[in-house]
Parts: structure tokens; sequence; C-alpha cells
């Protein structure tokens, strides 16, 4: 199995990233960066395209792949809805669009959160929420993963400073939560191994929510 990974530099894309390296039945894993991973591994290589929007130059990178993990986010802090919206729906609809294009069968799983919502209150959400319901209108095989909280784990950091000292700070009590509220608190290679559950099998529904990743 061919996987590629957007974003791989994150922390639910370190998790997709480090899932699919161990998995026996993943044979190469392509990694679209903005930044080297600085991972070495025999299955890895990466790609860096120099505009998201467009991915035609690297269409040859990602064709034959059975599943697109598409993890590259960013904070709505500071940031208008314009700004947000080429990142967060501008950027994985060309991904999605791309795939659509070369193999509409192939897995693509977009990273939302928890409370997206496309007609929500909340900025982020309707960015996310209509990004969710284009692609899983565009390809048979998309998904929408709603993790909650994210227990970063095998010495993954998010690259959000805030992220680090709300983790650090929750990190004792994560267990505990994860056991009384399993529908709010996750970690990322049970993310990353529910993305590669997606793709050998898939879900019985296109929203998958923190408490499926279990």
């Amino acid at each position: 199995m061919k996987v590629v990974v957007f974003g791989a530099t994150g922390m639910v894309g370190q998790g997709a990233l480090r899932e699919s390296l161990l998995a026996p039945d993943v044979d190469e894993v392509l990694a679209v960066i903005r930044t080297p991973t600085g991972v070495s591994h025999p299955k890895l290589r990466e790609v860096k395209p120099a505009d998201f929007t467009d991915l035609s130059p690297i269409k040859d990178d990602l064709r034959g792949a059975d599943a697109c993990f598409y993890c590259l986010g960013i904070s709505s802090v500071g940031l208008d809805e314009a700004a947000y919206t080429r990142i967060s729906y501008d950027y994985p609809m060309a991904a999605a669009r791309t795939f659509a294009e070369l193999n509409p069968q192939t897995t693509f799983v977009y990273v939302s959160g928890a409370g997206t919502n496309a007609q929500g209150r909340q900025m982020w959400a309707r960015v996310k929420g209509r990004a969710e319901k284009d692609i899983i209108a565009l390809l048979p095989n998309g998904y929408a993963f709603r993790p909650g909280m994210i227990q970063p784990m095998h010495g993954i950091r998010s690259r959000t400073g805030w992220y680090n000292a709300l983790y650090t700070a929750a990190g004792p009590i994560v267990p505990l939560l994860e056991r009384i509220a399993p529908k709010y608190v996750t970690s990322t290679d049970k993310v990353g191994r529910a993305m590669l559950r997606a793709a050998r099998v898939g879900f019985p529904h296109h929203i998958v929510e923190n408490a499926d990743f279990r």
C-alpha cells in the first residue's frame, strides 16, 4: 500500500507518519511537506510543492497512492477568514481534486476536529465543515476525522507552542480522562491507526468522531 501524508511535521501528521512507517502492509510513504520531517526511513520519500493550491507539478509523485492522510492545518488564532480558508479549505480541496482525477477510489482522510460544523458560529468550524462536506461529496472513500483532545505519544510534539503547554499541563490526567471520557480524548497513535483502518477496510460512516478512534 502506498500512503501519502500531508502535514507530516504537525502533531497529527507525525502520528500518521509514524504508524504508516510501522505498518507491515505499507510499502511506501510519501510526505508532502512545507518543511523536512527530519525522519529517515527506507519507506519514506518527501516532496515539497511550490504551491499547495496547484499540485499538478507533483502529480507523478502522487500517482498510485492507495490513501492520503491530510493532516496539514493551522490554528485559526490571529487569522482572518480568508487566510484561514486558504490553508484549511483551498489546500485540502486542491489535494482532493487531484486524487479524484488520478484515482477517485483513493481513501482520503481529512483531519478537521471536534465541533466542526459548516453552519457553526465559529469561523474555523464553518471553514472546516465546508471542506468536510465537499471532500466527502467528491470522493467515495473520503472521510472527515474529528479528534478531540489528542495526547501526543512517542516524543511527538505540536508545532504550536500553547498546544504543547496545554498537553504538558494536562499530561498526568490524560490517561484518566481517556478512560472516563473516551468521546473527547484520544492519542496520536490511535488517530494514525484509525487512518490506516480507513484505508484497509473503511468506516461505516464518512464523519469519524473521536470515540471511533478507539
